[in-house]
């Protein structure tokens, strides 16, 4: 009798220790994401935008050929743009590397 118990208690400590690995693994994958850059551009280059994955503009260029005091409109929605990409690239990048430290847990998608 107790030794069905006490197997019980032993897969939960082990799933307990298990969870706790991958917590430390994502920590440490998460420190590590937030030193990454992405890039993204618009309008064929015109504007570029770098940022690390705590989604921080890191760099933005703009070619001279994109800026036309006549149309800042779409120098606006370029830079836009361009920004938004490479935010979604950033959620992109972590969901997939926290995706394959979780993928052996069989949790939801997004718990973590």
């Amino acid at each position: 009798m107790y030794g069905g118990m006490g197997g019980g208690m032993g897969n939960m400590a082990g799933m307990m220790k298990k969870v706790q690995k991958i917590q430390a693994q994502m920590k440490q994958m998460q420190d590590e994401l937030k030193t990454r850059t992405v890039e993204a551009t618009a309008g064929g280059g015109a504007v570029k935008v770098v940022i690390n994955g705590e989604k921080v503009v890191q760099s933005l260029t703009i070619d001279k050929a994109a800026v036309d005091p006549e149309d800042v409109e779409m120098l606006q929605d370029l830079i836009m743009a361009a920004v938004n990409e490479s935010i979604k690239k950033v959620d992109d990048m972590t969901a997939s590397e926290m995706g394959k430290l979780t993928s052996g847990l069989g949790l939801p998608p997004g718990m973590f």
